[in-house]
Protein backbone atom coordinates (compact mmCIF):
# COMPACT_ATOMS: atom_id res chain seq x y z
CA UNK A 1 0.00 0.00 0.00
CA UNK A 2 1.62 3.40 -0.92
CA UNK A 3 1.71 6.13 1.62
CA UNK A 4 2.02 9.86 2.11
CA UNK A 5 4.38 10.87 5.07
CA UNK A 6 0.89 12.96 5.90
CA UNK A 7 -1.06 9.33 6.72
CA UNK A 8 0.44 9.22 10.55
CA UNK A 9 -3.04 8.57 11.94
CA UNK A 10 -4.85 7.51 9.14
CA UNK A 11 -8.17 6.93 10.84
CA UNK A 12 -8.26 10.24 12.53
CA UNK A 13 -10.43 12.90 10.89
CA UNK A 14 -11.75 16.78 12.01
CA UNK A 15 -14.37 18.69 10.42
CA UNK A 16 -17.58 20.63 10.97
CA UNK A 17 -21.25 19.01 11.65
CA UNK A 18 -24.89 19.78 12.46
CA UNK A 19 -25.61 18.00 15.41
CA UNK A 20 -29.43 18.92 15.18
CA UNK A 21 -31.98 20.23 13.23
CA UNK A 22 -31.01 23.71 13.73
CA UNK A 23 -28.53 23.40 11.53
CA UNK A 24 -25.99 25.34 12.89
CA UNK A 25 -22.44 23.56 12.34
CA UNK A 26 -19.60 23.83 14.35
CA UNK A 27 -16.16 21.59 14.85
CA UNK A 28 -16.45 17.74 15.27
CA UNK A 29 -13.59 15.10 15.66
CA UNK A 30 -14.47 11.66 14.47
CA UNK A 31 -12.75 9.51 12.79
CA UNK A 32 -12.41 7.54 8.88
CA UNK A 33 -11.97 3.77 8.75
CA UNK A 34 -8.76 2.81 7.45
CA UNK A 35 -7.41 2.42 3.60
CA UNK A 36 -9.29 -0.41 2.55
CA UNK A 37 -7.30 -2.56 -0.16
CA UNK A 38 -9.71 -0.92 -3.21
CA UNK A 39 -10.11 2.45 -0.69
CA UNK A 40 -8.91 5.93 -2.06
CA UNK A 41 -7.68 8.24 0.69
CA UNK A 42 -7.33 12.07 0.03
CA UNK A 43 -6.63 15.29 1.97
CA UNK A 44 -9.88 17.82 1.37
CA UNK A 45 -8.71 20.98 -0.10
CA UNK A 46 -12.28 22.21 -1.08
CA UNK A 47 -15.76 21.27 -0.44
CA UNK A 48 -18.59 22.99 -1.89
CA UNK A 49 -22.10 23.72 -0.53
CA UNK A 50 -25.15 22.24 -2.09
CA UNK A 51 -28.40 23.65 -1.20
CA UNK A 52 -29.05 19.49 -0.33
CA UNK A 53 -26.88 20.26 2.94
CA UNK A 54 -28.73 23.01 4.20
CA UNK A 55 -32.11 20.66 3.85
CA UNK A 56 -29.97 17.48 5.30
CA UNK A 57 -28.46 19.56 8.22
CA UNK A 58 -32.02 20.84 9.65
CA UNK A 59 -33.95 17.71 8.52
CA UNK A 60 -36.40 18.68 5.94
CA UNK A 61 -36.39 15.90 4.63
CA UNK A 62 -37.11 13.53 7.62
CA UNK A 63 -33.96 11.37 6.56
CA UNK A 64 -30.91 12.77 8.50
CA UNK A 65 -28.62 10.98 10.78
CA UNK A 66 -27.23 12.68 13.52
CA UNK A 67 -24.45 13.90 13.66
CA UNK A 68 -24.11 14.76 10.11
CA UNK A 69 -21.22 16.50 8.26
CA UNK A 70 -22.22 17.38 4.80
CA UNK A 71 -20.72 17.45 1.87
CA UNK A 72 -20.63 16.08 -1.49
CA UNK A 73 -18.64 18.51 -3.96
CA UNK A 74 -15.61 17.10 -2.35
CA UNK A 75 -12.06 17.64 -4.35
CA UNK A 76 -8.54 17.22 -3.52
CA UNK A 77 -4.76 15.30 -3.03
CA UNK A 78 -4.92 11.71 -3.03
CA UNK A 79 -2.35 10.70 0.02
CA UNK A 80 -2.84 7.01 0.02
CA UNK A 81 -4.28 4.39 -1.93
CA UNK A 82 -4.87 0.83 -1.51
CA UNK A 83 -3.31 -2.41 -2.79
CA UNK A 84 -5.56 -3.27 -5.63
CA UNK A 85 -6.18 0.19 -6.67
CA UNK A 86 -5.26 0.79 -10.03
CA UNK A 87 -6.96 4.01 -11.61
CA UNK A 88 -4.86 6.84 -8.93
CA UNK A 89 -1.39 7.39 -7.16
CA UNK A 90 -0.41 9.58 -4.31
CA UNK A 91 -0.42 13.10 -5.32
CA UNK A 92 -3.36 12.88 -8.09
CA UNK A 93 -6.03 15.57 -8.02
CA UNK A 94 -9.43 13.96 -7.60
CA UNK A 95 -12.91 14.20 -6.08
CA UNK A 96 -15.96 12.39 -4.93
CA UNK A 97 -19.53 13.70 -5.37
CA UNK A 98 -22.99 12.34 -4.55
CA UNK A 99 -22.02 8.36 -3.75
CA UNK A 100 -19.60 6.58 -2.26
CA UNK A 101 -21.63 3.19 -2.79
CA UNK A 102 -24.04 0.85 -4.67
CA UNK A 103 -24.54 -2.57 -4.67
CA UNK A 104 -22.93 -3.36 -7.66
CA UNK A 105 -25.14 -6.16 -8.60
CA UNK A 106 -28.51 -4.54 -9.97
CA UNK A 107 -29.61 -3.44 -13.81
CA UNK A 108 -28.65 0.11 -12.71
CA UNK A 109 -25.11 -0.96 -11.56
CA UNK A 110 -24.79 -3.40 -14.74
CA UNK A 111 -25.31 -0.62 -16.49
CA UNK A 112 -23.41 2.28 -15.34
CA UNK A 113 -26.28 4.06 -13.41
CA UNK A 114 -25.16 3.45 -10.15
CA UNK A 115 -26.66 6.73 -8.90
CA UNK A 116 -30.36 4.88 -9.61
CA UNK A 117 -29.11 1.77 -8.00
CA UNK A 118 -31.93 1.23 -4.67
CA UNK A 119 -29.06 0.14 -2.42
CA UNK A 120 -26.82 3.76 -3.46
CA UNK A 121 -25.09 5.17 -0.18
CA UNK A 122 -25.10 8.96 0.28
CA UNK A 123 -21.51 10.67 0.71
CA UNK A 124 -23.03 11.53 4.35
CA UNK A 125 -25.50 10.68 6.75
CA UNK A 126 -26.02 6.99 5.42
CA UNK A 127 -25.77 3.75 6.47
CA UNK A 128 -22.16 2.00 4.76
CA UNK A 129 -21.57 -1.25 3.69
CA UNK A 130 -20.03 -1.75 7.05
CA UNK A 131 -22.67 -0.41 9.50
CA UNK A 132 -20.94 3.08 10.19
CA UNK A 133 -22.82 6.23 9.18
CA UNK A 134 -21.22 7.94 6.33
CA UNK A 135 -19.51 11.78 6.95
CA UNK A 136 -19.36 14.21 3.91
CA UNK A 137 -16.60 16.86 2.55
CA UNK A 138 -16.48 19.72 5.23
CA UNK A 139 -14.14 17.75 6.44
CA UNK A 140 -10.09 17.03 5.92
CA UNK A 141 -9.80 13.94 5.11
CA UNK A 142 -11.76 11.72 2.98
CA UNK A 143 -11.91 7.76 1.99
CA UNK A 144 -13.91 6.21 -0.77
CA UNK A 145 -13.96 3.43 -2.68
CA UNK A 146 -11.77 3.61 -6.32
CA UNK A 147 -15.21 2.98 -8.28
CA UNK A 148 -16.41 5.98 -6.59
CA UNK A 149 -13.79 8.66 -7.02
CA UNK A 150 -13.17 10.79 -10.17
CA UNK A 151 -9.86 12.21 -11.36
CA UNK A 152 -9.94 16.17 -11.72
CA UNK A 153 -7.69 17.09 -14.86
CA UNK A 154 -4.89 19.41 -14.43
CA UNK A 155 -6.21 22.55 -16.36
CA UNK A 156 -9.26 22.49 -13.78
CA UNK A 157 -9.10 24.90 -10.57
CA UNK A 158 -10.38 22.81 -8.10
CA UNK A 159 -12.29 25.17 -6.50
CA UNK A 160 -14.20 26.33 -9.29
CA UNK A 161 -14.22 22.58 -10.27
CA UNK A 162 -15.60 21.19 -6.81
CA UNK A 163 -19.32 22.18 -7.36
CA UNK A 164 -19.41 20.29 -11.19
CA UNK A 165 -19.43 17.22 -8.94
CA UNK A 166 -23.34 17.45 -7.55
CA UNK A 167 -24.29 20.27 -10.13
CA UNK A 168 -22.30 19.61 -12.88
CA UNK A 169 -23.43 15.92 -13.43
CA UNK A 170 -26.82 16.84 -12.59
CA UNK A 171 -27.02 18.94 -15.50
CA UNK A 172 -24.92 17.09 -17.79
CA UNK A 173 -26.49 13.81 -17.46
CA UNK A 174 -30.15 14.99 -18.68
CA UNK A 175 -28.83 16.99 -21.30
CA UNK A 176 -26.53 13.53 -22.78
CA UNK A 177 -29.38 11.43 -22.03
CA UNK A 178 -32.21 13.15 -23.36
CA UNK A 179 -30.46 13.83 -26.67
CA UNK A 180 -30.11 17.57 -26.77
CA UNK A 181 -26.27 17.87 -27.42
CA UNK A 182 -26.86 18.32 -30.69
CA UNK A 183 -25.54 21.73 -32.46
CA UNK A 184 -28.50 23.83 -33.63
CA UNK A 185 -30.64 22.51 -30.92
CA UNK A 186 -32.78 25.09 -29.30
CA UNK A 187 -32.55 24.43 -25.51
CA UNK A 188 -34.16 26.12 -22.49
CA UNK A 189 -32.80 26.46 -18.55
CA UNK A 190 -35.52 27.48 -15.94
CA UNK A 191 -33.70 29.35 -13.34
CA UNK A 192 -30.39 31.15 -12.88
CA UNK A 193 -28.65 29.66 -9.96
CA UNK A 194 -26.12 27.17 -8.85
CA UNK A 195 -27.72 23.95 -11.44
CA UNK A 196 -29.05 26.68 -14.19
CA UNK A 197 -25.53 28.81 -14.67
CA UNK A 198 -23.62 25.60 -15.11
CA UNK A 199 -26.54 24.39 -17.60
CA UNK A 200 -25.90 27.09 -19.69
CA UNK A 201 -22.13 26.52 -19.79
CA UNK A 202 -22.45 22.74 -20.67
CA UNK A 203 -24.93 23.62 -22.97
CA UNK A 204 -23.05 26.17 -24.93
CA UNK A 205 -20.16 23.92 -24.68
CA UNK A 206 -22.91 21.04 -26.56
CA UNK A 207 -22.60 23.85 -29.30
CA UNK A 208 -26.64 24.88 -28.67
CA UNK A 209 -28.85 27.78 -28.76
CA UNK A 210 -29.54 28.48 -25.18
CA UNK A 211 -32.69 30.46 -23.36
CA UNK A 212 -32.70 31.05 -19.70
CA UNK A 213 -36.14 31.41 -18.38
CA UNK A 214 -36.18 32.98 -15.34
CA UNK A 215 -38.51 35.52 -12.98
CA UNK A 216 -36.27 38.02 -12.49
CA UNK A 217 -35.64 40.49 -15.34
CA UNK A 218 -32.17 41.63 -13.55
CA UNK A 219 -30.64 38.18 -14.44
CA UNK A 220 -30.65 39.42 -18.11
CA UNK A 221 -27.05 41.18 -18.35
CA UNK A 222 -25.71 38.20 -16.55
CA UNK A 223 -26.96 35.54 -18.21
CA UNK A 224 -26.30 36.59 -21.59
CA UNK A 225 -23.28 38.66 -21.31
CA UNK A 226 -21.77 36.52 -18.55
CA UNK A 227 -22.62 33.31 -19.08
CA UNK A 228 -23.21 33.24 -23.09
CA UNK A 229 -26.96 32.20 -23.17
CA UNK A 230 -27.88 33.60 -26.44
CA UNK A 231 -31.65 34.40 -25.12
CA UNK A 232 -33.40 35.33 -22.20
CA UNK A 233 -37.27 35.00 -21.30
CA UNK A 234 -38.89 36.93 -18.16
CA UNK A 235 -41.50 34.48 -17.47
CA UNK A 236 -44.09 36.15 -15.66
CA UNK A 237 -44.28 38.08 -19.06
CA UNK A 238 -47.18 36.85 -21.07
CA UNK A 239 -45.97 38.41 -24.54
CA UNK A 240 -42.50 37.19 -24.23
CA UNK A 241 -44.14 33.30 -23.14
CA UNK A 242 -46.05 33.67 -26.22
CA UNK A 243 -43.64 34.71 -28.54
CA UNK A 244 -41.42 31.88 -27.88
CA UNK A 245 -43.91 28.46 -28.14
CA UNK A 246 -43.12 25.66 -29.36
CA UNK A 247 -39.69 26.83 -29.82
CA UNK A 248 -37.67 24.68 -28.05
CA UNK A 249 -36.54 20.95 -28.13
CA UNK A 250 -35.79 20.84 -24.83
CA UNK A 251 -35.95 22.16 -21.59
CA UNK A 252 -33.80 21.55 -17.96
CA UNK A 253 -35.98 22.82 -15.10
CA UNK A 254 -33.74 23.19 -11.77
CA UNK A 255 -36.01 25.45 -9.55
CA UNK A 256 -36.62 23.76 -6.34
CA UNK A 257 -39.92 26.06 -5.33
CA UNK A 258 -43.30 25.18 -6.49
CA UNK A 259 -44.02 26.83 -10.37
CA UNK A 260 -46.48 25.98 -13.02
CA UNK A 261 -45.03 23.56 -15.69
CA UNK A 262 -47.90 24.49 -18.28
CA UNK A 263 -46.37 27.50 -19.78
CA UNK A 264 -42.83 25.53 -19.90
CA UNK A 265 -44.74 22.58 -21.70
CA UNK A 266 -45.75 25.61 -24.28
CA UNK A 267 -42.77 26.10 -25.21
CA UNK A 268 -41.49 22.87 -26.50
CA UNK A 269 -41.54 21.97 -30.11
CA UNK A 270 -43.52 18.40 -30.72
CA UNK A 271 -42.11 15.59 -29.41
CA UNK A 272 -39.76 17.98 -26.86
CA UNK A 273 -38.87 17.08 -23.32
CA UNK A 274 -38.85 18.74 -20.13
CA UNK A 275 -36.36 17.49 -17.55
CA UNK A 276 -36.99 18.28 -13.57
CA UNK A 277 -33.92 18.21 -11.93
CA UNK A 278 -34.91 20.52 -9.15
CA UNK A 279 -36.85 18.84 -6.24
CA UNK A 280 -40.00 20.90 -5.12
CA UNK A 281 -40.97 20.42 -1.65
CA UNK A 282 -44.98 19.60 -2.42
CA UNK A 283 -46.27 18.27 -5.56
CA UNK A 284 -46.53 20.01 -9.11
CA UNK A 285 -49.76 20.01 -11.41
CA UNK A 286 -49.36 18.13 -14.81
CA UNK A 287 -51.49 19.03 -17.08
CA UNK A 288 -51.58 16.16 -19.33
CA UNK A 289 -53.49 17.53 -22.75
CA UNK A 290 -51.10 19.62 -23.86
CA UNK A 291 -48.34 16.34 -23.91
CA UNK A 292 -50.66 14.27 -25.64
CA UNK A 293 -51.24 16.40 -28.39
CA UNK A 294 -47.61 17.50 -28.81
CA UNK A 295 -46.14 13.45 -27.64
CA UNK A 296 -44.35 15.64 -25.24
CA UNK A 297 -42.24 14.25 -22.36
CA UNK A 298 -41.43 15.14 -18.63
CA UNK A 299 -38.77 13.76 -17.13
CA UNK A 300 -36.96 13.82 -14.06
CA UNK A 301 -32.78 13.18 -13.40
CA UNK A 302 -31.20 12.60 -10.68
CA UNK A 303 -26.78 13.21 -11.22
CA UNK A 304 -25.28 10.31 -13.34
CA UNK A 305 -23.29 7.22 -12.87
CA UNK A 306 -19.81 7.17 -12.32
CA UNK A 307 -18.48 6.45 -15.89
CA UNK A 308 -20.81 9.20 -17.02
CA UNK A 309 -19.33 11.75 -13.76
CA UNK A 310 -15.73 11.44 -15.19
CA UNK A 311 -16.75 12.21 -18.76
CA UNK A 312 -18.57 15.24 -17.58
CA UNK A 313 -15.74 16.61 -15.35
CA UNK A 314 -13.59 15.84 -18.84
CA UNK A 315 -15.55 17.47 -20.87
CA UNK A 316 -15.22 20.39 -18.20
CA UNK A 317 -11.78 20.82 -18.78
CA UNK A 318 -11.91 20.35 -22.27
CA UNK A 319 -13.73 23.35 -22.45
CA UNK A 320 -12.84 24.66 -19.53
CA UNK A 321 -16.44 25.02 -17.92
CA UNK A 322 -16.44 25.49 -14.38
CA UNK A 323 -18.87 26.93 -11.62
CA UNK A 324 -19.14 30.33 -10.69
CA UNK A 325 -18.23 30.09 -6.55
CA UNK A 326 -17.36 32.55 -3.94
CA UNK A 327 -14.47 30.58 -1.95
CA UNK A 328 -15.24 30.99 2.09
CA UNK A 329 -13.42 30.10 4.97
CA UNK A 330 -14.20 27.22 7.30
CA UNK A 331 -15.70 29.25 9.77
CA UNK A 332 -18.14 31.47 7.70
CA UNK A 333 -19.97 28.24 6.79
CA UNK A 334 -23.05 28.97 9.12
CA UNK A 335 -23.28 32.60 7.05
CA UNK A 336 -22.98 30.86 3.87
CA UNK A 337 -25.86 28.52 5.03
CA UNK A 338 -28.04 31.96 5.91
CA UNK A 339 -27.03 33.46 2.90
CA UNK A 340 -27.99 30.10 0.91
CA UNK A 341 -31.49 30.16 2.31
CA UNK A 342 -32.06 33.80 1.01
CA UNK A 343 -30.64 32.66 -2.93
CA UNK A 344 -27.39 35.54 -1.75
CA UNK A 345 -24.90 33.64 -3.76
CA UNK A 346 -23.76 33.90 -6.88
CA UNK A 347 -23.76 31.10 -7.84
CA UNK A 348 -21.61 28.22 -5.11
CA UNK A 349 -20.56 29.13 -2.00
CA UNK A 350 -16.81 26.89 -1.77
CA UNK A 351 -15.06 26.26 1.28
CA UNK A 352 -11.62 26.56 1.47
CA UNK A 353 -11.03 23.12 3.47
CA UNK A 354 -7.32 22.95 3.40
CA UNK A 355 -6.25 26.65 4.00
CA UNK A 356 -9.12 27.44 6.93
CA UNK A 357 -10.08 24.39 8.48
CA UNK A 358 -7.64 23.98 11.58
CA UNK A 359 -7.47 27.62 12.13
CA UNK A 360 -11.06 27.25 12.43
Amino acid sequence: MAKSAEQEHPTKAFGWAATDTSGVLSPFKFSRRETGEKDVRFKVLYCGICHSDLHMAKNDWGTSTYPIVPGHEIVGIVTEVGSKVGKFKVGDRVGVGFMVGACHSCDSCDNDLENYCPKMVFTYSAPYHDGTTTYGGYSDVMVAEERYVVRIPDNLPLDAGAPLLCAGITVYSPLQHFGLTKPGMHIGVVGLGGLGHVAVKFAKGFGVKVTVISTSPSKKKEAIEHLGADYFLVSREPDQMQAAMGTMDGIIDTVSAVHPLLPLIGLLKSQGKLVMVGAPNRPLELPVFPLIMGRKVVAGSCIGGMKETQEMIDFAGKHNITADVEVIPMDYVNTAMERLEKADVRYRFVIDIGNTLKSA
